[in-house]
């Protein structure tokens, strides 16, 4: 059985949330701040749905802890929030958020995105390679550990980063458009735009420093991994 968190100030939505859930056969814990949160995560639920507008430590703080240590990192999270401007929602995914749904929450809408995040999820899991590692250069990654070494530097990187960086390297020499990055990253049934894949790549190339032209910009298409 799947479990998720629900986290949210509010009872009545963490209730809400709750019946609704318990009803798909969902395992549900909640939380009512962004401190109760982090310790029930330490359990490692299946998935987060995490509110933004929370008071003491709101929900892009509690995602930036989250994805600080390697036991909570790879937990997925949709974000949930009464904020619909654009700049809100680049800065929860750049945080390293799934999905994103604005409130009021329509609950079919909300159960088929966690079923869909759930899904690609375990895909991925699947997919993954356990035992290898993925090399370009200087450049090593290893899926099952998440993490990533430069010039056999251990470096940080948020996990759709991570995912990022891994797909380019695999396809390298290849030009990758950004709706084929958004399909394999964020899956097609997260609504994000061009502007998410491009703020993700320039933080990728912060973090490559002087390998960071290992990364071309395909004007109006997108990007490619040169071939060493």
């Amino acid at each position: 059985m799947k479990s998720i968190l629900v986290v949210d100030d509010e009872n009545d939505i963490v209730e809400l949330l709750s019946y609704n859930l318990m009803k798909e056969g969902y395992n549900v814990l909640s939380a009512t701040n962004g401190n109760d949160a982090l310790q029930k995560a330490e359990s490692k639920p299946d998935l987060l749905l995490l509110d933004v507008m929370m008071p003491h430590l709101d929900g892009f703080e509690t995602l930036k802890q989250l994805r600080k240590y390697s036991h909570t990192e790879n937990i997925p999270v949709i974000l949930l929030t009464a904020k619909s401007s654009e700049f809100d929602e680049v800065v929860g995914l750049e945080l390293g958020a799934d999905d994103y749904i604005i409130k009021p929450i329509s609950i079919p809408k909300l159960l088929a995105r966690v079923k869909s995040v759930l899904r690609k999820n375990e895909s991925r899991e699947i997919a993954s390679p356990k035992t290898s590692s993925v090399s370009y250069g200087t450049i090593e990654i290893f899926p099952e550990q998440h993490k990533i070494f430069i010039n056999k530097t251990d470096t940080f990187f948020p996990k759709k980063e991570f995912f990022l960086l891994e797909y380019l390297i695999k396809h390298k020499g290849d030009v990758v458009t950004r709706e084929k990055l958004l399909d394999k990253i964020w899956g097609n049934d997260v609504h994000v735009n061009d502007r998410t894949i491009d703020v993700h790549i320039r933080k990728i190339r912060e973090k490559l420093g002087e390998f960071a032209d290992c990364i071309e910009t395909i004007k109006g298409i997108g990007y490619r991994m040169k071939v060493q």
